[in-house]
């Protein structure tokens, strides 16, 4: 992705009262989001896991803004690659996982699980998601949108997919994915990815007939087609439709156990994923989608 024009920005751009929380969604690289989260009242800015400097500051150039501060989810490059020249460029202090100083340099603010932040001026909850990376956090802010949070979850979640598991474990990512649906239904949740295309090709494998995955798989490739981001999008769509968020549901086990289409798609024996065993049911849809190959 590259850096959008001034009149794309309008449309990644809330801004629904004075007072009210603005988000700005910043495509760079190849598919990553970069996000901008702004207070009108305090005008302070922050920037959630800045991939790309030249995609953000063309960004703050054209809209004419200042930010305030860097917040990082995780260590991987394409979240962070950005944050030397930005802190030098606007002198600001750097929040990050505080157990990743090897991987992420210069952090000013190391934070943990329960760590009582602001970002942007917001009270924000730090919440462990490990899986994807050993040291992943998700930030909630409940109270920036007029009654409905929003959750920067970094490469946790996307629309009808979660990310890969590479240093954690996969009971780890399981129990991570659990923490964010415990979120209100309301919450906005902003992704680092637009994987939504993909996710819905694999999706569909799975023989899962619940009517809400299959209006989202509809949704969502009417959205690509169009050139549309699928971020952010409300949990409650994706409670309802993303299957990595429901290995513990009944109708999900039932399809993958009985569909010889999920079965051979997920290349486990049906008799290994039936039951409630919700870890298992996770491992076997994480692992095939890691082996799937679109036609």
């Amino acid at each position: 992705m590259t850096a959008p024009n001034i009149d794309e920005m309008a449309s990644m751009m809330n801004t629904t009262k004075a007072n009210n929380a603005e988000w700005i969604r910043i495509p760079a690289l190849s598919d990553n989001y970069i996000w901008l989260l702004r207070n009108p009242s305090s005008e302070e800015l922050a920037i959630i896991d800045p991939g790309d400097a030249a995609a953000v500051i063309t960004t703050l150039d054209k809209m004419q803004l200042l930010p305030t501060e860097i917040i990082n989810t995780h260590h991987h490059d394409d979240h962070i690659d950005g944050n030397a020249e930005l802190m030098e460029k606007y002198a600001i202090p750097l929040t990050a996982p505080a157990s990743t100083d090897e991987y992420i340099a210069n952090i000013t603010t190391p934070v943990v699980a329960g760590a009582d932040i602001t970002i942007a001026g917001y009270s924000a909850e730090v919440i462990e998601t490990p899986g994807h990376t050993a040291s992943h956090l998700a930030f909630y802010l409940p109270d920036c949108l007029n009654g409905s949070g929003i959750a920067f979850v970094g490469d946790n979640l996307s629309p009808l997919g979660c990310g890969r598991v590479f240093e954690g474990a996969m009971d780890e990512m399981w129990a991570s994915l659990l923490k964010l649906r415990a979120l209100p239904d309301n919450t906005l949740l902003c992704g680092g990815h637009e994987y939504a295309a993909a996710n819905a090709d694999y999706v569909e494998t799975l023989g899962w007939a619940r009517p809400a995955a299959t209006a989202r798989i509809t949704e969502i490739r009417l959205m690509r087609a169009a050139n549309l981001p699928t971020m952010p999008v409300p949990l409650g769509v994706e409670k309802a439709a993303n299957p990595f968020l429901n290995c513990d549901a009944d109708d999900l086990v039932n399809a993958l156990g009985v569909n010889a289409l999920g079965v051979n798609a997920l290349g486990v024996n049906a008799l290994g994923i039936v039951g409630h065993d919700s870890t298992a049911v996770f491992t076997a849809l994480r692992e095939g989608k890691d082996n799937f190959q679109p036609n």
